[in-house]
């Protein structure tokens, strides 16, 4: 007898560590233009804006794929793979998302491509994964819009370093308070007809007066980065300024005092004939999230993604006529289609 009950004992024991620990596997599929998961893309835009270190925001264009996975102990994660579009506010214009305009095709769009795991919990949705990469529209495609619209340029182009630093010299000249330095040369595009370079620069105030600069290298920056002043007490913004074509702009606080930062362009400046060296002409997605990202549960369990299998059912018979379409994928585009 005592051996029986040792027996069950250890059936009992094993049959407990026979069940599988961790995520449950299977998983719903919504339609990609589903609301809920709309807002699960657009928790993923957002963390792309708060984590570019450089460049300009992206803002969603279309949501291609969605599949939602159980998470233990509670939510649910949405395996998302989304399209995004580059806007015209850089990252440090405090512009909302939604009035940043896209840019157009016949701009030299950008067009990025990410997959996110987003996780739903109590109603809330946050990013535990992310990777992305984003890549410049063929100057082909360009062309066929628009036969004699600029093309991006490499940023580091001789060209470009010295429209922006014609452009920077011109700012400063202008100015009676203090001295800007270039931060990031954001955008540059090789104009054709006028044998010119169309220049966007963020740019910082030092801690030198602009009229009085001998030696710009001993001047410091007055923040060790670009950093965007918080919001003023009667809810009023000073932060960085896009400014219109042509022209440069400052942004006031409420103070009257200049802001620590601000973008300037885009400038188009004269600048010699010189074949460009081959360097990015854009800052890729595929660089904003190093070390940023984890994919780990309340639980300290890794969430992993997993198939859920297929089983034959063979005494069932095929329905005749045409399958309904049940999960309605990729979703509707939003502006265009690279």
């Amino acid at each position: 007898m005592k051996c029986l009950i040792l027996l069950l004992c250890l059936a009992q024991l094993c049959g407990c560590r026979s069940v599988p620990y961790g995520p449950i596997l299977g998983n719903r599929e919504p339609a990609c233009d589903d609301p809920e998961t709309e807002q699960a893309a657009l928790a993923a835009v957002d963390y792309i804006n708060k984590h570019l270190p450089h460049g300009f925001k992206h803002i969603l264009n279309q949501i291609d794929s969605v599949k939602v996975w159980p998470r233990r102990p509670t939510g649910e994660v949405f395996d998302l793979e989304i399209d995004t579009l580059e806007t015209t506010c850089h990252v440090l214009d405090p512009t909302p998302l939604a009035n940043c305009s896209v840019r157009h095709l016949k701009e030299h769009a950008v067009e990025g491509d990410c997959d996110f795991h987003v996780l739903k919990q109590d109603g809330e949705f946050s990013v535990l994964s992310a990777k992305c990469d984003s890549s410049p529209d063929s100057a082909e495609d360009v062309r066929k819009v628009c036969p004699d619209c600029p093309l991006l340029a490499p940023l580091n182009d001789s060209r470009v370093v010295h429209a922006v630093e014609a452009a920077l010299a011109a700012f400063n000249a202008q100015k009676n308070g203090s001295y800007f330095q270039l931060v990031e040369i954001s955008r540059a595009q090789l104009v054709p007809l006028s044998a010119s370079v169309s220049v966007e620069f963020a740019v910082a105030a030092t801690d030198c007066v602009a009229k009085e600069v001998v030696d710009p290298a001993k001047c410091n920056l007055l923040a060790e980065k670009p950093v965007l002043p918080q919001p003023q007490p009667d809810g009023a913004e000073a932060g960085p300024l896009i400014t219109a074509p042509g022209s440069a702009g400052l942004a006031l606080s409420p103070a009257g005092q200049p802001a620590a930062s601000l973008v300037v362009g885009p400038r188009a400046v004269a600048a010699p004939p010189m074949p460009p060296p081959v360097y990015p002409a854009h800052y890729d997605l595929r660089h904003a999230f190093s070390g940023v990202a984890s994919v780990e549960s309340a639980s300290g369990e890794a969430f992993h993604v997993g198939k859920t299998p297929k089983v034959a059912q063979p005494s069932i018979p095929a329905p005749e006529g045409p399958v309904p379409v049940v999960r309605p994928c990729p979703g509707r585009i939003r502006h265009f289609k690279i």
